[in-house]
């Protein structure tokens, strides 16, 4: 039995390479970027206006009453050959060019236009009104680094950045298998003994929300024969996760069925809680990691486990130490997640859910953490510190 942090290393260590995709911008929502965005224009491309009024020389429009004749206009997107010179003022709109000679622009609320002449009503004493040429970015500044997860504002930086796609990492396909006689698919009439596999959809929608392209592959019976089969009609997946029979019982199968099909073992169960269970092994560029049948120990060990593998060298979310509202008994020999919300609109203060069965699913819709315990600590006390992990697609995740 290996610890968390072992596993770690070797889920990294032989993690499946994703490849890269080129995508026009409208299809980049979501995914990774895989390499750096340079800018290929300069944003503004000149000095511009920030306001509608009239381009001026400041030295002007120092006195109320002074009078400008009005030469022309420098409308936005249209480049103007116009030359400032001394008592003369260039019409102008937001976003348009600054006429060579203007150095400020008045604002149409500071004058009174009569004819071909505009007055001065408001003193002007300082430049203003001007965008600067590359106020917001320059031709060859990175605007964004590889590794990224492109939500609209990046999409956006990279259209303004003269980008129509982009290089993204492909999604890794990630084959799920439940197992189990007692299994059955949600809206089945259910018989006696017979529950819901609520795991595969617990995991497939995980694998989307992390990058990854689900394939649910249904359930199968307890026997290696049926698991094998299933497994081998996904030969093209990158990852497979079989979730349940796992543990020692009699009809737990699913080793034994990778093991037939060889994949070789890298590790068969962590030091950690929920999830003693979970499993580890290769077979070529496909991997397999075997999650608990419990539907909390595979919700945690999927965030423990399955989001690093799936996002191999990408930065992941880290822990963060907040406020214990209430005592926590020292810990046992495995390092632990305790399913915990926050008590504050501000994040800074958790309590550990009651319910922390490895069967129970409820828990999760109100659960915002994890706390992380490490194997043997000590006792915590009310008010102490403790590290806690956000629940994709909680309100502390994002």
């Amino acid at each position: 039995m290996i610890s968390v942090s072992q596993a770690l290393d070797a889920l990294i260590e032989n993690a499946p390479v994703a490849g890269e995709d080129s995508l026009p911008l409208s299809a980049c929502l979501g995914r990774r970027l895989a390499a750096d965005v340079v800018a290929r224009t300069t944003l503004p491309p000149s000095d511009v206006s920030a306001m509608d009024g009239y381009a001026v020389r400041l030295e002007d429009t120092h006195n109320i009453g002074d009078v400008l004749r009005v030469i022309g206009e420098a409308p936005a997107g249209t480049p103007s050959d116009l030359k400032l010179g001394a008592g003369e003022a260039i019409r102008i709109f937001t976003g348009g060019a600054l006429p060579d000679g203007a150095d400020h622009v008045l604002i149409q609320e500071d004058t009174t236009r009569d004819g071909e002449t505009i007055s001065v009503t408001d003193a002007q004493t300082v430049h203003r009104h001007i965008r600067k040429a590359g106020l917001d970015f320059s031709t060859g500044d990175t605007l964004i680094k590889a590794g990224t997860w492109l939500g609209p504002a990046e999409i956006s930086l990279a259209a303004a950045g003269n980008h129509s796609e982009l290089v993204v990492a492909r999604k890794l396909k990630v084959a799920i298998l439940a197992s189990g006689n007692e299994l059955k698919p949600p809206g089945s009439e259910l018989e006696r003994g017979q529950i819901v596999n609520s795991n595969t959809s617990a995991i497939s929608s995980l694998v989307t929300a992390w990058g990854g392209e689900p394939i649910e592959l249904g359930i199968a019976r307890d026997s290696v024969d049926d698991i094998v089969a299933m497994a081998r009609s996904v030969d093209h997946a990158d990852i497979l996760v079989p979730v349940g029979g796992a543990s020692v019982g009699d009809h737990d199968h699913m080793r034994a069925a990778f093991k037939a099909l060889g994949f070789g073992m890298i590790f068969e169960k962590i030091a950690v809680k929920p999830g003693k269970p979970t499993w580890f092994a290769r077979s070529g560029e496909q991997c397999v990691l075997g999650l608990p049948g419990n539907p909390a120990s595979a919700y945690v060990c999927a965030h423990l486990f399955l989001a690093p593998l799936l996002n191999a060298g990408v930065s992941q979310k880290g822990s963060r130490s907040v406020m214990l509202t209430h005592e926590l008994s020292a810990n046992g020999r495995r390092e632990t997640y305790l399913r915990a919300r926050y008590v504050d609109e501000d994040r800074q203060c958790v309590e550990v859910l009651s319910q922390q069965d490895s069967s129970l699913i409820r828990p999760f819709t109100v659960a915002d953490c994890l706390i992380r315990r490490e194997a043997n600590a000590e006792r915590v006390a009310e008010g102490e510190k403790v590290d806690v992990f956000a629940l994709t697609g909680s309100s502390a995740w994002g």
